[in-house]
């Protein structure tokens, strides 16, 4: 029998930290023996009550000296540039595994400071492994640092990467992303209120979203192909979910279908499906679900995932059980919130 592991949650007021704590608490290794957001002075029950008779705690003020003394690995859900120096704090008490839900460790130093602000944490920056298991699942296992990836890389990424190798260096790759609106977060503004987002569909950010660079980095670092990716987000009336529709040409006319299938055969997490995918499939999931149809060297690549969990929470769970020696898919939810 495996010994349990205590495991510290920061930021715990929002979407994402809500979802690690229902994750952690079922899990059979991974022990909740820290909760923590920018203020304390609560409990778990007050802050989600959806969790009232489930699981209560009291919720703390962050301090790095209090978590070093009760925790074996952290999950650090806080918003970019709190939670590197945050994490720096961290790692200079050693010993503790971080798993980094923000962009703060995700990208090259130099394209961070250009689409985000300039980086507290130099140091540990090329230290950070970046937590898509199926590209990085060695470097994992070895991990002090996981970068957590975004969401809209995720499913972007895991649609794109199999069809990298047939595609010219420099070539128009078009992806069409939806996010349902918990992606936006728990502050609400114009953009995300009722009447804004019931009935309707909007693009934001095109081509200038943050989210471009890393998918950019990771075809180049990754696929080794430098291409220009034309993404554009929008957000959807849903609560969650996550659908991505890719577009590209390849140099020579495979067979896409072939090739998708023959790619994730042993990926756990990643299913192929002879029709199009939904986003009702993959919500309450670690799954990403992916689809190609061709038109001779053009392909179609669908693909959806719960942008909470396998784009952020459950994403951030698979890394900790790399790290620390677990079966992959312990305590991962694998049943969909369907109907």
């Amino acid at each position: 029998m495996l010994n349990k592991i205590n495991v510290a949650i920061v930021g715990a007021s929002g979407y994402t930290g809500l979802e690690l704590l229902k994750i952690l608490i079922n899990h059979p290794t991974f022990v909740i023996s820290y909760v923590a957001n920018s203020e304390g002075n609560t409990t778990v029950s007050k802050l989600h009550p959806s969790l009232t008779g489930v699981f209560d705690m009291e919720v703390k003020k962050a301090n790095a000296a209090d978590i070093k003394a009760v925790a074996d690995v952290v999950f650090l859900a806080l918003p970019h540039k709190a939670s590197m120096g945050f994490a720096k704090e961290l790692l200079a008490l050693c010993g503790l595994k971080i798993v980094d839900l923000s962009a703060d460790y995700r990208l090259e130093l130099d394209t961070y400071e250009e689409h985000y602000c300039p980086h507290e944490d130099k140091e540990n920056l090329p230290n950070a492994v970046y937590g898509m298991p199926e590209f990085y699942r060695n470097e994992l296992k070895k991990a002090n640092l996981v970068a957590n990836p975004g969401c809209y890389p995720t499913a972007s990424f895991l649609a794109l990467a199999p069809f990298l190798p047939y595609i010219k260096e420099g070539a128009s790759v078009f992806i069409d992303a939806k996010s349902g609106i918990s992606g936006a977060g728990k502050k609400l503004t114009d953009a995300t209120s009722f009447v804004s987002v019931s009935e309707n569909m909007t693009a934001y950010n095109p081509f200038k979203h943050r989210h471009t660079p890393e998918i950019v980095e990771k075809a180049k670092l990754i696929g080794g192909k430098d291409l220009k990716i034309n993404f554009v987000p929008h957000l959807i009336p849903v609560t969650r979910g996550m659908l991505v529709s890719v577009y590209v040409s390849l140099e020579e006319e495979i067979d896409a279908k072939s090739v998708l299938k023959e790619f994730y055969k042993d990926e756990e997490f990643v299913r192929i499906f002879d029709e199009p995918v939904n986003i009702k499939n993959t919500s309450g999931t670690n799954f990403c679900d992916i689809f190609v149809a061709q038109n001779g060297k053009d392909l179609f690549i669908n693909s959806s995932i719960d942008n909470l969990l396998k784009g952020a929470s459950s994403a951030a769970v698979v890394n900790a059980n790399l790290m620390c020696g677990l079966e992959e898919n312990c305590g991962i939810p694998k049943i969909a919130y369907v109907p």
